[in-house]
């Protein structure tokens, strides 16, 4: 019953982490109690990294990054990396949420990402995100919100209400349709002589900055600004944590795409950290990336310096104090390293079975895909496919394998934009899910088991497996080969 265990762990995790920042502090707090220490990006490295030292730090408090130092590592050995991302589609805030119609106290919002916004219809849903502070000596801090209580619904239109067209196809509009209801106007108007000395006034309603004020220490008068994300309230569930379904074999939650990458990534590293020989040479870590819903174009996403200059830095912690030894020791470790960009996968839908090609169509507590794209769509490549397959093997795991069809669009990771912008060796891998995107997703419990062990594997077991790979072409042998092929033979002339 491991893999209950495993998944309820999970749920524990998820249902702690409604945003990016939760996530975050989450992982840095589990992180530090397994003696990892916290280190500051724009702090000095060089004095505190060490051989056999695990450490971990956050940009802009949505994303992090964490590593062990094999205890035999040296400048311009490998790094190997397990890529995730912290963020999910949702709705957003807007900077001015303030919105009444009919009566109805309601909530401005941004869709955030691809969601399968109808998800979001008739459930009980709350706020939580970051939220800056003045404090008593006049100083500024971000405090972490989470409201855990239903504070808001976004009701459906009865379907006596809808056209025949409408009820043939339910597809709200994403700006009218979504604004949740927060009260009736009435409770604004009631309470209109509780006055909020809060600069957010004008733009949010007192009522709304009274329900958060309730779940802050500070008054909401000291609120001057926030990133408030809307979230479910439903818990997660497998069989034995909320409600029966599936027998053990089910695992639902929100945001697992890709916090369930997110938490299994952070415990094959602290299991690492514990269990890594003397002789380990290389360095595992995990980066958990915001904004690759949205593209990964910002500040701490893939697309921005997170992965280079953690690279950078790490080796040259350990090169020698001269700086064309530092760049020739960052250039070996670039090539020796490898990146295992984790995502979720999508399963094959029993009753929309069409959509997969029948060959590359994986299924629920079946084992870790791997993801093949050649228009690049996906970072997997012959030979770095080939790691996770042996990984596999070598563990004793399933793997399967999913390509998209000829007729469908594929989706995308941040495989591909750290591997053109690092050099880095890559695979895209995940474990299959249904209903991706949707305000809840379902993945399979032994599939929880097998990710975190075939993660586990890579971190113990990938320098060893690169010892015995040589990829590089022998462009003699190659060249003659293609000649003996290729060339038509020619008859020698009789003596």
């Amino acid at each position: 019953m491991a893999e209950v265990s495993l998944a309820q762990a999970t749920c524990k995790f998820i249902d702690e982490c409604p945003t990016p920042f939760h996530l975050c502090a989450e992982t840095g707090a589990l992180l530090k109690a397994a003696g990892f220490t916290e280190i500051a990006e724009d702090g000095a490295w060089r004095p505190l990294l060490k051989p056999g030292g695990s450490y971990f730090y956050t940009r802009a408090g949505t994303t992090l990054v964490a590593f062990h130092v094999g205890a035999a590592f040296e400048a311009g050995n490998g790094i190997n990396v397990v890529g995730g991302h912290t963020d999910s589609p949702v709705l957003k805030l807007k900077p001015s949420s303030k919105k009444s119609a009919h009566g109805y106290l309601q909530l401005n919002v941004e869709t955030y990402g691809g969601g399968l916004w109808h998800t979001w219809f008739d459930r009980e849903l709350t706020l939580a995100g970051s939220v800056i502070v003045k404090q008593a000596d006049g100083s500024f801090a971000r405090r972490l919100l989470f409201v855990r209580r239903p504070l808001m619904r976004v009701p459906s239109l009865c379907i006596h209400l809808r056209t025949a067209e409408e009820r043939e196809k339910f597809a709200p509009n994403k700006e009218t349709h979504l604004a949740p209801i927060l009260a009736c106007a009435v409770s604004e108007a009631l309470n209109a002589d509780k006055p909020s000395a809060s600069s957010l006034g004008g733009r949010h309603a007192p009522e709304l900055l009274r329900r958060l004020s309730r779940t802050l220490p500070a008054t909401s008068g000291d609120v001057l600004d926030f990133d408030l994300t809307l979230c479910d309230t439903q818990p997660s569930a497998t069989r034995d944590y909320a409600r029966d379904w599936g027998a053990d074999e089910f695992l639902s939650a929100p945001r697992l795409d890709n916090q369930l990458t997110c938490y299994l990534a952070m415990l094959a590293l602290i299991d690492h950290a514990k269990e890594a020989p003397p002789s380990q040479p290389d360095v595992a870590m995990i980066a958990l990336f915001d904004h690759e819903e949205v593209g990964s174009g910002s500040a701490q996403g893939a697309c921005s310096t997170v992965m280079s200059d953690a690279l950078q830095r790490v080796s040259s912690c350990f090169a020698p104090d001269e700086r064309h030894a530092s760049v020739e020791a960052l250039s070996k470790t670039a090539r020796r390293s490898f990146l295992m960009a984790a995502d979720l996968a999508h399963a094959v839908h029993p009753n929309y079975a069409e959509k997969h090609e029948k060959e590359h169509a994986p299924k629920l507590n079946s084992g870790t895909v791997i993801k093949s794209n050649d228009n690049q769509r996906y970072a997997t490549n012959d030979a770095t496919g080939f790691v996770v397959r042996e990984l596999a093997r070598l563990a004793g795991l399933a793997v399967q394998e999913f390509m998209v069809k000829n007729d469908c669009p594929c989706g995308s990771t941040i495989g591909p934009l750290i591997s053109q912008s690092t050099g880095l060796r890559t695979v895209d891998i995940g474990a299959p899910c249904l209903s991706m995107h949707s305000i809840r997703e379902t993945v399979g419990v032994a599939d929880v088991e097998n990710y975190l062990q075939l993660m586990k594997a890579f971190f113990g077991r990938f320098a060893e497996l690169e010892g015995k790979c040589n990829f590089g072409l022998e462009f003699g042998a190659v060249r003659l080969a293609s000649m003996s092929v290729c060339q038509p033979s020619v008859k020698a002339p009789a003596a």
